[in-house]
């Protein structure tokens, strides 16, 4: 198993501040699972807005952060020669339950599963944690394309 910090995660996807939601990757299991942390901060870019007062973070956020999680493990396990010049793009997204408000200033923990894959189309599943509480859960596919020159 090994783990990824935010700058080798910047090197696989070409999210960026703000839009990059996951900040390590650890317990990784070479295209097959991971665990994605995402510091849910007072200052996030969607505090001010979601909702005033009370901040909790958008599900499809979450969702978001799933695919990131996806993309980062997939990118990591493949032969870089294989996805250089390549974009991970989510396909579906199935059965998403949020079952608890992720409030700021908070860890949320997201345990990625890659359930299957045919040629560039990848399944997952995953469910995401603050401390033991369940907040969330989905599962998901996403294609790997060809960056436009």
């Amino acid at each position: 198993m090994s783990n990824l910090n935010k700058k080798q995660i910047m090197e696989l996807l070409p999210h960026r501040e703000p839009m990059l939601l996951i900040d390590e990757l650890k317990n990784i299991k070479k295209l097959f699972s991971a665990t994605a942390i995402v510091n849910v901060k007072k200052d996030s870019f969607f505090v001010n807005g979601h909702f005033p007062g009370e901040p909790v973070m958008p599900g499809v956020l979450i969702v978001e952060a799933f695919g990131q999680a996806a993309a980062a493990l997939t990118a990591n396990g493949l032969d870089k020669a294989t996805y250089n010049n390549k974009l991970v793009f989510l396909m579906t997204i199935e059965k998403a339950r949020f079952r608890n408000p992720v409030i700021p200033d908070c860890i949320l923990e997201l345990n990625i599963e890659a359930v299957r894959s045919h040629g560039r189309v990848w399944k997952y599943k995953g469910t995401a944690f603050v401390g033991d509480k369940k907040m969330a859960d989905a599962q998901w596919s996403a294609t790997i394309v060809d960056r436009k020159k």
